[in-house]
């Protein structure tokens, strides 16, 4: 066994963690080539993270951008009657201590604010309204 101490968020934590064999030289990629795996059934899609995803609307009213989980509201970023460029950081979701980022899905302006900061959404509810 071996004791390492890994710090998280600023708090400090010591595992101990059991050496199954002994250590060797590092595996090269001929120890292990690439094996294609197929997608699990119930894995989430991948997407990519390069750029802002844009939260889908609301199947109620044309320009309604909902909740795309169950979450709380921590951080509103724009104002009724702002311009928003397609892309931009509209607000900020919490669930189970992570963050997720709400962005226009195209440019316009916001035309009502449903959510205010502190009160929890159910997924799909509408959080804003762009026109």
């Amino acid at each position: 066994m071996r004791t390492f101490r890994i710090t998280v968020d600023g708090t400090p934590y010591e595992v101990s963690v059991e050496e199954l064999e002994p250590a060797s030289a590092p595996a090269s990629a001929e120890q292990f080539p690439p094996r294609a795996q197929a997608p699990s059934p119930n894995a989430p899609s991948r997407r990519d993270l390069s750029r802002p995803a844009a939260t889908p609307s609301a199947p109620g009213k044309a320009g309604d951008i909902a909740s795309p989980l169950a979450a709380t509201v921590v951080a509103i970023d724009v104002q009724a009657g702002q311009q928003v460029a397609e892309g931009q950081q509209l607000l900020v979701l919490e669930a189970m201590k992570m963050n997720t980022y709400v962005f226009a899905p195209r440019a316009g302006t916001i035309d009502t604010i449903r959510v205010a900061t502190g009160s929890t959404v159910s997924e799909g509810q509408p959080l804003l309204s762009i026109s």
